[in-house]
């Protein structure tokens, strides 16, 4: 299950990603990231191997601020990351599954 809702129309002034909360978590965290100008966004998420585990976010976003919810109920505890690339931007985030 995922959800994408943008929670400003303010430009910001940088990409940013986020810490996503809660973390750990057990089943749903929330991803928040900004982006400065409208561009093609895609955020993956990886098992703590590498793997692909789901594409989160695969699309074109106006500019501003957005939050991703995502439920984990079918994966198993551990470690995953959190990649976004958007335009020239990329970032890598750490998060925690505690079933």
């Amino acid at each position: 299950m995922v959800g994408l809702n943008q929670t400003s129309s303010e430009i910001p002034s940088s990409f940013k990603l986020y810490d996503n909360y809660p973390n750990p978590f057990n089943p749903v965290t929330n991803i928040k990231f900004d982006i400065p100008k409208s561009s093609y966004v895609k955020i993956n998420i990886y098992d703590a191997s590498g793997r692909l585990v789901t594409e989160l976010v695969n699309q074109y976003l106006n500019a501003g601020s957005y939050v991703s919810q995502f439920t984990f109920s079918e994966y198993s505890s551990g470690v995953y990351y959190y990649r976004i690339e958007s335009g020239s931007f990329t970032d890598v985030k750490k998060m925690i599954l505690v079933k």
